[in-house]
């Protein structure tokens, strides 16, 4: 059975630290604003097992217009459980938290690799190509909601 719910920051990092920061420290999964109490970190649970991460934060980019925004981060899924709509789910469980508290849009820096999975929904990207160091290539992506 597939489950979605609200994590602690330090959840994520079971997911974030193989997907996101392999061989790095386990430090590097603590992203700033983590412990902000309007943000918000959710986990994708099949049968009790953690497969997938996502958190949405407070954050305002100045490229939109829209007043509310939230930023998705540490968006990760455990390669055992990819191939199987479970990075969809937590998208949309992600969105469905941001209409809900009134978000007009949602944005986030995508992985370059990650591009055509976000443009499967609906996301588009804005500007140039840009390289995050010791991470690589990402394009910002956005959609309004």
């Amino acid at each position: 059975m597939i489950l979605i719910k609200q994590i602690a920051p330090e959840e994520t990092f079971a997911v974030r630290h193989p997907v996101l920061r392999p061989g790095k420290p386990l430090e590097a999964c603590v992203f700033d604003g983590d412990n902000l109490p309007d943000t918000i970190h959710f986990g994708l649970y099949d049968d009790d097992n953690l497969g997938g991460v996502a958190s949405l934060f407070k954050a305002v980019n100045p490229a939109f217009k829209e007043e509310r925004q939230l930023q998705l981060r540490g968006m990760a899924v455990l390669p055992a459980y990819r191939n199987k709509g479970f990075g969809e789910k937590l998208v949309q469980a992600a969105e469905a938290y941001a209409i809900s508290g009134g978000t007009g849009l949602i944005w986030f820096n995508a992985r370059e690799a990650a591009v055509g999975f976000y443009e499967k929904m609906g996301y588009k990207k804005t500007g140039a190509r840009f390289v995050i160091q010791d991470i690589g290539p990402h394009y910002v992506m956005y959609k309004i909601l």
